[in-house]
């Protein structure tokens, strides 16, 4: 039986064993073998990622820009803060470097780190570095093959408004909105 009100020491479970089920081309899943603090086993099943980045970019004027695209999990289009995945040994700014550009066709003059996010750690070790980008510099998009999106110009605001009226699910784009709120005191 589970407890509640414990002490950190009570929280840790060990790891007996671990076996990757399956390797994909974005994750991997890895089944582990554990025991409880209490010493029961059990089993948890991990989806091993390589992190992500995603970028609010924000110009002069107070507009956000988030783009569209088509999420297969949930068979519709979502809108959401430009992101991408982290390539093998690729730092989290040069991955919303690249990310802004191809997304959304700007580049940002200054780039700030807001904090990072586990979007999911009940199943997933993927960490979301976010950033907010302004000073944006109109250059052109360039999005990978087979990414098909729509960028979408926003004043901040509505874009917030969005959030709260539930609009706008997507986990790492709420938690962006409200720090770029509290950056831009709206």
């Amino acid at each position: 039986m589970g407890k509640i009100n414990c002490s950190d020491d009570m929280l840790f479970e060990k790891t007996v064993s671990s076996k990757t089920v399956f390797e994909g081309r974005i994750f991997d899943v890895e089944v582990k073998d554990i025991t409880t603090p209490e010493g029961r086993a059990a089993k948890r099943e991990i989806v091993k990622h390589p992190g992500g980045a995603c970028i609010l970019p924000v110009d002069d004027e107070g507009f956000c820009y988030l783009v569209k695209q088509f999420r297969s999990p949930f068979e519709k289009v979502m809108l959401e803060a430009p992101a991408g995945k982290l390539e093998k040994g690729e730092e989290p700014l040069a991955c919303v470097t690249r990310e802004i550009t191809e997304e959304t066709g700007f580049v940002a003059g200054n780039i700030e780190s807001v904090g990072a996010i586990a979007a999911t750690p009940g199943y997933c070790s993927e960490i979301i570095s976010l950033f907010i980008g302004t000073g944006l510099v109109y250059q052109g998009g360039d999005p990978d093959q087979n990414e098909y999106i729509a960028t979408v110009k926003l004043p901040l605001k509505e874009a917030l408004e969005m959030a709260e009226n539930g609009s706008i699910k997507d986990a790492k784009t709420l938690v962006l909105l409200y720090k770029a709120a509290r950056r831009f005191g709206i």
